[in-house]
């Protein structure tokens, strides 16, 4: 059986998410800001935007690499397959386009019914109403022996932190100040007991911080 796994990208307060989005731009200046090193990324170049041989391949490049690596299925949010800017829209298949860069069955935490969404590439989208949990299980299942990752929204990974249920937790630690949104670190104190912990620096200023069984 693989690890549950979560890769995130925060800011130096602790933010995973931004708070300045508009109908005109739903991801926001602050998103650009804070996922700036990792969307420059030779690995994020070729798996979102399939352009080949672009980006940068130090430290930061490293860990993007090694978020596709190894994962078998993933858990996601509605917010984060973006069911909060089209509720009821049947028309609707995520940010992505056709053919997202997961691969693999992923799992849509939402209280909307919908039938599985099969994707370019392997990726099939499973819309269920169930606890983390029982979609665990699920996802565990499909995953086979390969990892299960709780991909976002930040409600969600700290739903899986708080219930134990997370085996390694990467986060890019980006160095700006955000000082509003969702803080992962909210009522996770001594989260570390009981995992290992290492950093590394990029050479974007990046702090990447692992926390290991």
């Amino acid at each position: 059986m693989g690890q549950v796994r979560v890769d995130l990208t925060i800011s130096l307060d602790g933010y995973a998410t931004t708070t300045d989005q508009t109908p005109e731009d739903p991801m926001g200046p602050d998103w650009t800001r804070l996922q700036a090193a990792y969307m420059a990324t030779r690995t994020f170049q070729e798996r979102v935007f399939h352009k080949t041989g672009e980006g940068t391949t130090g430290v930061d490049n490293d860990y993007a690499a090694a978020y596709f690596q190894g994962v078998g299925a993933e858990i996601m949010g509605a917010g984060m397959f973006g069911l909060h800017a089209h509720p009821g829209d049947p028309d609707w298949r995520g940010w992505w386009g056709p053919n997202p860069p997961f691969g693999c069955p992923v799992f849509v935490l939402t209280h909307e019914s919908r039938p599985s969404l099969e994707m370019e590439g392997g990726t099939v989208f499973h819309f269920v109403q169930a606890s983390i949990e029982e979609t665990l299980s699920r996802a565990r299942e499909a995953a086979g022996d390969s990892d299960v990752r709780i991909g976002g929204g930040i409600r969600v990974v700290r739903s899986y932190l708080a219930a134990g249920l997370v085996d390694r937790l990467h986060v890019g630690i980006t160095p700006i100040l955000l000082g509003r949104g969702e803080n992962l670190w909210a009522d996770m104190r001594e989260l570390e007991r009981g995992y290992q912990v290492r950093s590394e620096v990029a050479e974007s200023g990046t702090i990447h911080v692992t926390f290991s069984r």
